[in-house]
């Protein structure tokens, strides 16, 4: 049984960071980002609060009924989105001493970006107790049939083997991969509507 999808209201960014961060910190990337492990976690989240409450208000969050799962989705479409709101300071208050090391990261992901008109997949997040129950699966499928409905692509970078093998089985075609200053690969993807 396929579980309920919802859209997330503007008041739960800090929930939606959270779990993204959560789910995140294993992640080879993350080790560079903060390689303190003991503050992986609470950076991790105050960054991604800033992103989510950005989607929040320019895109499309996403989330299971019971919450273990979510999607942020940021349409490239139109004009273009303005940039989260006061990014810098809220960046440094966010990240501290790692704050040069997440700006590394905003250009490479910048560098990478293509400029045709698509749905960017800047997240998607599960619970490290639920993962592969197919609560991702599920959240792509959701999305994905609007996107074929209306003829619109997509885009995301994946950060690890196993998550670029996932979005291949969804459609996703890789892109050439970037890399972090220490050699951990993104692999950018590309998924054309159905």
């Amino acid at each position: 049984m396929s579980p309920r999808i919802e859209r997330v209201g503007p008041d739960e960014a800090r929930p939606v960071a959270e779990l993204i961060a959560t789910a995140f910190a294993p992640l080879a990337a993350v080790a560079w980002l903060v390689p303190e492990e003991a503050r992986r976690v609470a950076v991790l989240a105050g960054n991604f609060e800033i992103l989510a409450d950005h989607a929040l208000r320019h895109g499309l969050v996403y989330a299971t009924g019971d919450r273990a799962a979510m999607s942020v989705w940021l349409p490239q479409t139109g004009e273009p989105t303005p940039p989260p709101e006061d990014y810098d300071r809220r960046l440094e208050a966010a990240c501290g001493e790692y704050t040069p090391r997440f700006r590394v990261l905003d250009g490479l992901f910048e560098a990478s970006h293509p400029h045709d008109a698509h749905h960017h997949l800047a997240f998607l997040a599960v619970a490290p107790h639920r993962q592969g129950a197919g609560l991702g699966t599920a959240l792509l499928d959701h999305h994905h049939r609007w996107l074929d409905a209306f003829g619109v692509p997509a885009y995301l970078e994946a950060s690890n083997e196993q998550s670029r093998d996932l979005y291949a089985r969804h459609g996703y075609v890789p892109r050439e991969p970037f890399r972090l200053p220490d050699g951990t690969p993104f692999h950018p993807m590309w998924r054309e509507p159905r």
